[in-house]
C-alpha cells in the first residue's frame, strides 16, 4: 500500500456511509494510551479498545481488539490465534503500511487499509458482548461508536473475516 491510497478518516466515514452505516464520532486531543483516553471520557457508551498489533516468527500479521482493561497474556496469544510461534509486537512501519495508522491511533477501522488482506484482525469474544464498540476513526483525535452488528458489517465488506475468539485472561479492574 502506498502513501498515495491510505484512507483518511473522511474515506472511512465515507466508506460506512455507502454501508448505511450511522456511527457517532466525538472530537478530543490526541491520546496515546488507555488511560489517557479514560481521562478524556465522558459518557461515551458502549466497550472502549485497545489494540495490539503483533506479528509472528513467520512475519504475519495479526490486529487484536479487546476491551480496554483486558489483560492478554502475549507468552501463551500465539496458541489461542493460531500464530507460528511466539508473537511480538509489530513495527510501527508496519502498522502504517499495513493499517495507515501510527502508534496510539491503532484501531480495527485501519483494515480498510489493509487492501491484500496481510492482517488477520480478531476481537476479543468479551469485547463483542457490548452492542456499541467505540474504537479511534484512524486518528487518535476521535473515538468513533459503532454497533456491535455494524462493526461486523464493516470488517466483511472490506473482506476480511469477522473473527472472534476469548483473547483476555482476565480483565485488570
Amino acid at each position: 500500500m502506498t502513501d498515495m491510497a491510505r484512507k483518511t478518516r473522511a474515506d472511512l466515514i465515507s466508506f460506512l456511509e455507502t454501508l448505511g452505516i450511522a456511527v457517532t464520532t466525538r472530537e478530543h486531543p490526541a491520546v496515546f494510551t488507555v488511560e489517557e483516553a479514560k481521562a478524556l471520557r465522558d459518557s461515551i457508551p458502549g466497550g472502549h479498545t485497545k489494540n495490539l498489533f503483533l506479528k509472528d516468527k513467520k512475519g504475519r500479521h495479526f490486529l487484536l481488539t479487546v476491551g480496554e482493561d483486558a489483560v492478554v497474556d502475549l507468552k501463551t496469544i500465539h496458541q489461542t490465534i493460531g500464530a507460528s510461534g511466539r508473537v511480538s509486537f509489530g513495527k510501527p512501519e508496519q502498522m502504517m503500511a499495513y493499517l495507515g495508522v501510527i502508534p496510539g491511533a491503532v484501531t480495527a477501522f485501519g483494515v480498510i487499509n489493509d487492501a491484500n488482506h496481510d492482517v488477520t484482525l480478531i476481537f476479543d469474544a468479551m469485547l463483542v458482548e457490548h452492542d456499541v464498540i467505540n474504537a479511534h476513526p484512524l486518528t487518535n483525535e476521535a473515538t468513533t461508536s459503532i454497533a456491535t452488528a455494524d462493526l461486523r458489517r464493516f470488517v466483511e465488506a472490506t473482506g476480511h473475516d469477522w473473527n472472534v475468539l476469548k483473547l483476555a485472561a482476565e480483565n485488570a479492574t
